[in-house]
């Protein structure tokens, strides 16, 4: 049964008003997406020099970085969106992040958003992080892209990151699950017909079956450990367990959560609603042991 707390914002995100089909308007309200969130205590952001975005930083937390990719269907989203969230995650990782600001459609079609997080990647190691101490993770569309971007960057031969973690990830934008129908009236906040219009935008005529824009249509073996978290009532359930699938038949280590209740990217609402913090709890703690520290996460307040 899902908490009290999990059950108002149910009830907050049911009695919404559908989303505007005005691009402007739809990004405008996609920045408000951590509205339920407690602002992460003792959090630092700053702009870095060299790369767009976020530079999240708390105290002790210089073991490691994540570089995070928001969500947004490529077309919508922020670092800003994911500040409070990814805040926690610094928390309780005990690291810092970059939360770089990609390309997004319709301006920019594939393979922009990808070629930025690659780059925001080697941003990383050309400051001297290394890889093994490093994530790529992502929400939504930025997990599909996270896997993208690894993908990437092992067929270039580049030096990989500890993790890859995935977020009710999109991996798919052929848009085809019977999970589009199964749990249309349990998703409150995506629908099929929204993914649609947004896989057009990005993909501008380019194939959705194409690896770098559809994950799971790629070959996984030899990506690093990967950390897949979803909620049970969302529509791209089916993709999370899918890549998951994929993921074990390829040889890839797999750490896989799927919250009873949850709906899509739930980790937003952390800081009240109780699921959202064990999951970023768990992340945290995942993510500290990948980069070779304990995993003393801090609490979530």
């Amino acid at each position: 049964m899902p908490s009290d707390q999990a059950l108002e914002v149910n009830e907050r995100l049911r009695a919404r008003p559908t989303e505007a089909a005005d691009l402007a308007a739809r990004r405008e309200a996609a920045e408000q997406r951590e509205a339920f969130a407690s602002e992460p205590a003792g959090v630092q952001y700053e702009q870095p020099d060299g790369v767009d975005g976020l530079w999240v930083t708390a105290a002790d937390t210089d073991r490691g970085a994540l570089l995070y990719l928001h969500g947004g269907g490529y077309v919508m989203g922020s670092p800003e969106a994911r500040r409070k969230s990814v805040g926690h995650l610094v928390r309780a990782a005990r690291l810092s992040a970059l939360v770089p600001r990609y390309r997004r459609a319709p301006e920019h079609a594939f393979p922009a958003a990808v070629d930025d997080a690659v780059a925001a990647y080697r941003w990383l190691l050309d400051r001297g992080h290394a890889p093994e101490r490093l994530v790529i993770g992502g929400d939504s569309a930025g997990g599909g892209l996270a896997i993208a971007a690894a993908l990437r960057l092992r067929d270039e031969g580049a030096p990989l990151p500890a993790g890859l973690l995935a977020i009710s990830p999109w991996i798919d934008l052929t848009c085809e699950s019977e999970f589009y129908e199964t749990r249309r009236e349990a998703d409150l906040m995506v629908t099929r017909e929204a993914l649609v219009d947004m896989a057009e935008d990005y993909l501008a005529g380019a194939d959705p079956a194409h690896p770098l824009a559809s994950p799971i249509y790629g070959e996984l073996s030899g990506l690093p450990p990967l950390f897949v978290a979803a909620g049970s009532d969302e529509i791209l359930l089916d993709d999370s367990l899918r890549l998951a699938r994929s993921a074990a038949i390829a040889g890839v280590e797999l750490t896989l959560r799927v919250d009873a209740g949850m709906q899509h990217i739930y980790h937003v609402f952390v800081g009240y609603v109780p699921e959202a913090d064990a999951a970023v709890a768990a992340i945290g703690a995942w993510i500290a042991e990948r980069v070779g520290e304990d995993q003393r996460g801090l609490p979530v307040r």
